[in-house]
């Protein structure tokens, strides 16, 4: 019970630290306001390179994106009907894996119908609003993922180690409220972005190396001073993906100890089977996004970077329908059962 209290005081402690960066970012940028009166973007809209710019390519780029991207939809789709038309999966578990393929919907939505749109009209524009609109999703939904991850390790963690006292800690009130604190503060931040981005001051035709408008780039092409932006952005980045993945090792770590106290080895193959789907979630999750990080501290090539961003923002919403459902015997038997019940019906 003392770890339970550790969280908790860890994830008071968390929300503070937001809340004092976007109160950072407030007075910034009203500073910012008495000095520069009005927002002077200079510009109306950016240009998005996209992945490549051989006019042979967009078409086989067009027909990649949009199949990955329905198979994305339609995959975490019939993992949320899934989850909500079985009863045997109204756990808390299953609930936070809907919200995680909900979230995934939101996310990868964000960024490739617009892509998509660029190459069917043969066109590369996306305005200064839309950009703005992009970074605030992207920032949030990628948040969430992180904050989902984390909130999903911490109920194994409960599971496992205290699994005589998993119903009354895991109870609906507290899986509501660590769903809202989540959104809350990823809000926050999103917020804290878009206040400060808007502060800054672009160039006339300026071409954003990129695929969407992902706000290192952006904060890259400024042609303002870009301290403010920097250094909230490493805020932001510790708070969204380091201790996130402090939260999963820690948990895990936990969850090892307790297995390896555990006499019989059935018991410990049970209970770490139901860490598998997620393990595998978090390892290409956090494993692909290391990868686009590694990428561009290396080769420093924005091409590069923007291909391996694909990973995370592409192929890891579209993967995880298959890891819970194939790696997973309760979702894998629900799914069976209501894809009989759907040709029942037809």
């Amino acid at each position: 019970m003392h770890l339970i209290s550790l969280y908790h005081s860890i994830l008071c402690l968390y929300l503070g630290v937001c809340l004092l960066n976007l109160g950072f970012a407030s007075f910034s940028s009203r500073h910012t306001s008495h000095m520069e009166a009005g927002n002077h973007t200079g510009v109306s809209e950016f240009l998005l390179l996209g992945l490549s710019e051989d006019p042979e390519l967009q078409p086989l780029i067009f027909g990649l994106f949009l199949s990955m991207y329905l198979v994305t939809v339609l995959g975490n789709l019939l993992i949320i009907l899934t989850i909500s038309s079985d009863s045997h999966l109204h756990t808390p578990m299953y609930f936070f894996l809907s919200n995680l393929s909900f979230v995934d919907i939101c996310f990868i939505s964000t960024t490739v119908p617009k892509m998509l749109v660029n190459i069917q009209a043969q066109s590369k524009d996306i305005s200064y609003i839309g950009c703005l609109t992009q970074v605030c999703f992207f920032t949030l939904f990628s948040g969430m993922d992180n904050c989902l991850l984390t909130v999903m390790a911490y109920d194994r963690f409960v599971a496992i180690c205290h699994p005589l006292h998993y119903n009354v800690i895991m109870n609906p009130r507290l899986c509501n409220l660590l769903i809202l604190i989540s959104w809350v503060i990823i809000f926050c931040i999103s917020l804290l972005h878009i206040l400060l981005m808007v502060q800054l001051t672009f160039c006339i035709g300026t071409e954003i190396p990129h695929f969407f408008c992902e706000l290192a780039q952006i904060i890259k092409l400024a042609s303002s001073d870009t301290l403010i932006n920097n250094i909230s952005l490493y805020v932001a980045t510790a708070l969204l993906s380091v201790f996130p993945l402090t939260g999963i090792l820690f948990s895990y770590s936990q969850i090892v100890s307790t297995l390896t106290r555990m006499s019989s080895a059935g018991g410990k193959y049970k209970a770490f089977s139901t860490c598998g789907s997620h393990l595998s979630a978090v390892s290409l999750y956090y494993g692909t996004g290391l990868g686009v990080y590694l990428s561009s501290a290396v080769t420093h090539s924005s091409k590069r970077s923007c291909i391996a961003s694909v990973m995370y923002t592409v192929i890891t919403p579209m993967l995880n329908p298959f890891i819970y459902s194939l790696r997973n015997k309760d979702v894998k038997g629900a799914l069976g059962r209501l894809l009989s019940r759907a040709s029942s019906c037809l």
